[in-house]
C-alpha cells in the first residue's frame, strides 16, 4: 500500500506524509480522533468560519517542521534520519492528548490534568504499539534529549506549533492581525551550540510575529464572548459532574458517563481511563448538551440551553478587580428571582481573570544571532520600544451573570 500520501491544506498547499511510520501514526484511531475535536473550542459562536479541528493544526506543525529541518540541513545543522524522523513525530502528536473543545474539559470533569501529560501518557502508549519506535521522539518531547533546539522547536517563544496555529486560526477566524510570514521566519532560524537562534535579518519578522500572538488573544482566544461560552461550557460539565456522584443517571456517551461517574486524576490515568479518554471528543459534548437541556435540573437544562442556542451569560471585562460585594447582591437578586440557593447561583453568576502575555522574559529567549555572531535576547536586539510593552502581562478581570438581571 502506498503510505507516502499528499494532502491538500488551504494555508500551505500540498503537504506530504514523509514516510510509512508517520503514515500509520497518522491513521492510528487515537490521531484520528482529533479529526473531531476543534482547535479553537468555541469560537465558532463568534467567528463562523473557526471550525477546523486539532487534526488539521497536527499536520500543518508536521509540515512547519519539515521545513525547519530542511532549513537548518542546508545550513550545515547536523541532523540524523532518526533525529528528523523523531522531530517530525514529536510535532505531530503533541497535542494528542487534547480533551473535548480543546480546554473545557482540563477544568471540569478531570481534576487538574492538563493536555501535555495525557499526550505523553498516548504517546507512551503508541510506543508500546509501535515496538520503540516512538522512544527517540518522546526523549525530544520531554527535553530528556542533550541537543536543547530540538525541544525549542517543539516547544518554545517561537516553535512550529505557534507558527501554525497562529496562521492558521488568522484564516479560519477571518482575524487578519494575527497573520505572520511564517516562510521567511522558518528561513531565518539557525543552530548555534545546540540552541536555536534566529538570525538578525529577522528581527521584523518576529516584532509581527509576537504582535500577531498578542492581538490573536484579544481578538480571538480570550474574545470575551468565547471566553464566556468556554465558562459556561465548564460549570456545565461541572453540574453533570454534580448531578452523577449524587446518584442521578443522565443521559450521556459510554466514555462521558465514565468521566461523570469517577474522579479522575493524574495518577488515575492507567490504560482503561486512557482508552475511554480515547472515546471522547466534541461530539459526546455537543449530544448531551442537546439532551440535557430537557433535563428536569434547572442548573444544568439552563447551562446546556445557553450553549446550543447561543444565548450567554453577560460578561463585562474591567482592568480593576470586580468587589465580592458586587457578587454577592447579583447572586442574592438571582437566588430569590429563580428559587435556587445562593450557592447553586454561583453557576450563574461568577468572576475570574485573564492574562495576555506575547513574550515571556521569564521563560527562555528569542535568542538573535548578530552580525558580529554574539546573541542577543529579541528584547534586547530590537529597536522596537513596543517589545518591552509586549513582554508586560496585561491581566483583565471578568464577571459574568444572567442578562435578565439588568432587565428586571
Amino acid at each position: 500500500m502506498n503510505k507516502l500520501k499528499i494532502l491538500n491544506d488551504p494555508i500551505y498547499g500540498f503537504i506530504t506524509i514523509p514516510n510509512p511510520l508517520l503514515y500509520d501514526l497518522i491513521q492510528h484511531p487515537y490521531f484520528q480522533r482529533l479529526r473531531r475535536i476543534s482547535q479553537m473550542g468555541l469560537s465558532y459562536l463568534v467567528y463562523p468560519g473557526a471550525h477546523h479541528t486539532r487534526f488539521h493544526h497536527a499536520l500543518g506543525c508536521m509540515h512547519m517542521m519539515q521545513k525547519a529541518i530542511e532549513v537548518l540541513k542546508f545550513k550545515e545543522v547536523q541532523i540524523s534520519k532518526e533525529e528528523e524522523n523523531a522531530l517530525l513525530i514529536a510535532i505531530l502528536l503533541h497535542d494528542i492528548g487534547h480533551g473535548p473543545f480543546s480546554h473545557a474539559m482540563e477544568h471540569s470533569i478531570v481534576e487538574n490534568v492538563n493536555h501535555e501529560s495525557i499526550s505523553l501518557l498516548f504517546m507512551n502508549e503508541l510506543n508500546r504499539e509501535f515496538k520503540g519506535q516512538l522512544s527517540l521522539a518522546i526523549q525530544i518531547f520531554r527535553g530528556e534529549y542533550p541537543r536543547k533546539f530540538m525541544l525549542q522547536l517543539i516547544s518554545s517563544q517561537l516553535d512550529m506549533d505557534r507558527m501554525d496555529y497562529l496562521k492558521r486560526d488568522s484564516f479560519y477566524t477571518g482575524v487578519a492581525e494575527g497573520n505572520i510570514n511564517s516562510d521567511r521566519l522558518i528561513q531565518m532560524l539557525n543552530v548555534v551550540d545546540d540552541v536555536l537562534v534566529m538570525e538578525e535579518k529577522a528581527i521584523y519578522s518576529i516584532e509581527k510575529f509576537l504582535m500577531a500572538r498578542r492581538l490573536m488573544y484579544w481578538q480571538a482566544y480570550l474574545h470575551k464572548t468565547s471566553l464566556v461560552a468556554e465558562l459556561i461550557l465548564t460549570k456545565t460539565l461541572k453540574r453533570a459532574k454534580a448531578l452523577t456522584l449524587q446518584g442521578i443517571v443522565l443521559p450521556a456517551s459510554k466514555s462521558l458517563s465514565f468521566f461523570l461517574k469517577n474522579k479522575i486524576e493524574k495518577e488515575d490515568f492507567n490504560p482503561e481511563v486512557l482508552a475511554q479518554f480515547a472515546q471522547l471528543d466534541d461530539y459526546d459534548i455537543v449530544s448531551a448538551l442537546k439532551v440535557w437541556q430537557y433535563e428536569d435540573d434547572f442548573i444544568l437544562s439552563s447551562l446546556s440551553k445557553m450553549i446550543i442556542n447561543r444565548d450567554l451569560l453577560k460578561i463585562k471585562l474591567s482592568s480593576e478587580k470586580f468587589l465580592s460585594t458586587e457578587i454577592e447582591a447579583l447572586q442574592k437578586k438571582l437566588s430569590s428571582q429563580a428559587g435556587i440557593s445562593i450557592q447553586d447561583s454561583e453557576y450563574f453568576i461568577f468572576k475570574g481573570k485573564i492574562k495576555n502575555q506575547a513574550y515571556s522574559k521569564e521563560a527562555e529567549p528569542i535568542h538573535i544571532l548578530k552580525k558580529d555572531k554574539s546573541i542577543e535576547d529579541v528584547v534586547e536586539a530590537s529597536d522596537q520600544l513596543n517589545l518591552k510593552a509586549l513582554s508586560k502581562p496585561v491581566t483583565k478581570y471578568y464577571i459574568c451573570y444572567p442578562k435578565q438581571l439588568l432587565e428586571n
